[in-house]
């Protein structure tokens, strides 16, 4: 029953809640590890030496690659976007093509990152400031191209391209013993996962 999309109403809600808790999860951890950073940065200790970034550390400049970081997660939400609404319309191409081209994005994304710690002159024992800048961007990165999202991927591309399309296929309709067979739902959650994260 889960490839024609007959789950009933509680196993789709709990597919829905179990979702839902897992975005509001990544959402919370990330809340604390901003709030573990901005506590630091807003008052700083004398522990810090009373200044924020504490002494000796060279900050990474954020007009330079994290700027272009932040621009190829902005382009990898468009392309997702976009492989979202093409699976909408029922064009397989296109939900391909999306889903690859934020696949590559993703993977861009993590080689600058790698770039980024190579380059920077503090360490993640570097007190606060370098536990915070490691400790977030790290997770940050895991969520992007991780076992977490591997996952994802491979049940997205799975779903969305192979099981779920915006008519039924002949083969469903006559497993169903109808030729009227209403379209199959797609996952309500897909997307919301990249751009709450």
């Amino acid at each position: 029953m889960t490839y024609l999309g007959n789950h009933t109403a509680a196993v789709q809600r709990g597919l829905n809640l179990g979702v839902a808790l897992f975005i509001v999860s990544e959402a919370l951890f990330f809340l604390a590890i901003f709030w573990a950073f901005f506590h630091s940065a807003l008052s700083p200790t004398v522990e810090l030496g009373a200044q924020w970034p504490p002494l000796g550390i060279n900050a990474v400049n954020p007009f330079e690659l994290p700027l272009l970081n932040t621009v190829i997660l902005l382009s990898s939400g468009i392309t997702v976007t976009y492989a979202h609404h093409s699976l909408i319309q029922g064009n397989r191409t296109g939900v391909l093509y999306g889903l690859i081209a934020t696949l590559l994005l993703a993977v861009i994304f993590t080689l600058l990152q790698g770039l980024e710690y190579s380059v920077s002159s503090f360490t993640i024992s570097d007190g606060a400031f370098g536990s915070c800048f490691y400790f977030g961007t790290g997770f940050h990165g895991l969520t992007h191209i991780g076992p977490t999202n591997l996952i994802i991927w491979y049940s997205s591309v799975k779903a969305n391209i192979i099981h779920y399309t915006r008519k039924l296929s002949t083969l469903t309709k006559i497993a169903r013993g109808n030729s009227t067979a209403p379209p199959a739902k797609h996952p309500p959650f897909f997307i919301l996962y990249y751009i709450i994260i």
